[in-house]
């Protein structure tokens, strides 16, 4: 299809055709192409090509690590249009979105490049004749597994983390959405980043991961995907003792406290539950509003829920796109239809659109029981609960109350509320009065079942390095 990249593998600085599997456009489920399926062979070969690219990436200045990683950045934002196209076909969303997410992605390749340059160590005060120095070195060859909700900034998070360390990786992307991760793979070889490392592979996802992560030559394993494979990856990471970066689901609360605008915080609540149709880890999803300004802001949520224009992203009048896979139309329909049968009210949405794209409506339930299914799965999709709470604790109380503590958000005018929720809600991530959980230069991750280690920020760095302290006596 035009506009749409031929897929392929990139191993050792080379393209490589193999057969695979079809990749579906979610907008009317036409096929696009053909994703490759990495052989064992293939799976060496990206491993010697890591090695060998590691010795000479670890040994490249940071300065001139970072004038490469900078030049791939520029190329990308060169091509950022053709580049949305190809995301907004093989993953749904609209065609503005997938722009801001591939010049978000240029900001975290753009950042983590020149912070490369400042992985500092330190000289630890001794005695006369004794120095004992602190060094930080990149760990060596990573293992990176990254989802299809985010085809380009998810892939380009690992790739620059990783590069900007002085480490090579083998990428491991989705097989559904791999158009992203062929771009950047792309930038990064015409900027003349050395072969080996950095490798591209797709296939079996479990066969590709229960290969890599036993062999000795990778060093860390970093996912972004669901609970039960990141803890079957991180078990299995810890039987070999690797170090991991998990990143996992959440189901993000929202505090919506008295003392706000009801109208322009549900109005906020729209645009940032309806981004990428709800297929977001960090989604606003479940929102516990004061009593005194809940049913203004519930029918308002639903009153403008239902006036999104729902279509095909390359559209550039939709505001919200189809679901990226069939899966997420059967997830949406199984959740409304158990929390209709325990009483809660459909406000907005709850049907699929059509019987040709993956289209549901952004949805809003009111009055969601507590052991509703929705209420305790990440749904993963346009999906939001709107239940009232009494106080301020009663909310935290609420939020707390899951396994999950990825982001949460909260809105108040209040300095003594903020500080309380900054203190008590659960998240490796809180945004007060705004909707995004993380920028470039800000860690990000989670805690509870969400997660460990962080990606972004100095943190995000330090994670793909180890520590080394030399103690020197010299008299």
């Amino acid at each position: 299809m035009a506009n749409y990249p031929e897929i392929q593998l990139y191993i050792d600085g080379r393209w490589k055709h193999a057969s695979g599997q079809p990749i579906i456009n979610p907008a009317d489920e036409t096929t696009l192409g053909t994703v490759p399926t990495a052989t064992r062979t293939d799976l060496d070969d990206a491993l010697d090509a890591a090695e060998r690219g590691f010795a000479i990436w670890r040994k490249t200045a940071p300065l001139k690590r970072a004038q490469i990683i900078l030049k791939a950045a520029a190329l990308i934002r060169d091509r950022v249009d053709e580049m949305a196209v190809a995301m907004t076909l093989e993953q749904g969303k609209p065609i503005e979105q997938a722009r801001l997410e591939i010049l978000r992605g240029c900001e975290i390749i753009e950042w983590d490049a020149t912070e490369g340059q400042r992985l500092y160590g330190r000289v630890i005060p001794s005695e006369p004749g004794m120095r004992h120095t602190v060094l930080r070195q990149p760990i060596g060859p990573v293992a990176a597994f990254s989802p299809w909700n985010f085809p380009m900034s998810s892939p380009a998070r690992k790739v620059a983390g990783a590069l900007s360390s002085g480490c090579s990786i083998i990428l491991k992307a989705s097989e559904e959405t791999p158009a992203g991760a062929v771009q950047l793979v792309r930038a990064f070889h015409d900027a003349g980043l050395p072969a080996g490392v950095l490798n591209l592979v797709f296939g079996n996802p479990a066969e590709i991961s229960e290969y890599l992560i036993p062999q000795s030559r990778i060093r860390l394993v970093t996912f972004t995907g669901s609970i039960p494979v990141g803890k079957y990856l991180a078990a299995m990471a810890g039987t070999h003792m690797k170090p991991a970066i998990i990143e996992l689901g959440g189901h993000g609360p929202v505090i919506v406290c008295d003392d706000v605008d009801p109208v322009a915080t549900a109005a906020a609540s729209v645009v940032g539950k309806s981004r990428n149709a709800g297929q977001v880890c960090v989604a606003p999803t479940r929102f516990f509003v004061q009593e005194s300004i809940y049913d203004r802001f519930a029918n308002v949520f639903a009153e403008k829920a239902s006036a999104l224009k729902v279509g095909n992203g390359l559209d550039p009048s939709s505001q919200m796109g189809p679901l990226a896979n069939s899966r997420r139309i059967d997830a949406m329909e199984t959740l409304v239809a158990d929390a209709k049968a325990r009483g809660a009210r459909v406000l907005a949405g709850g049907h699929r659109r059509g019987d040709r794209g993956y289209y549901f409506p952004l949805t809003v339930l009111a009055d969601v029981p507590d052991d509703a299914r929705a209420m305790n799965e990440e749904p993963f999709g346009p999906l939001a609960l709107v239940n009232p709470v009494k106080t301020l604790d009663e909310a935290i109380e609420k939020a707390n109350s899951l396994p999950f503590g990825l982001a949460a958000y909260a809105f108040t005018r209040s300095a003594e509320n903020a500080d309380r929720l900054a203190e008590g809600v659960e998240a490796g991530n809180l945004s007060i009065n705004h909707f995004v959980a993380s920028v470039a230069e800000t860690p990000f991750g989670g805690v509870k079942e969400s997660g460990y280690g962080r990606e972004g920020g100095t943190e995000g760095l330090q994670c793909y390095t180890v520590v080394k302290n030399v103690s020197h006596k010299t008299g």
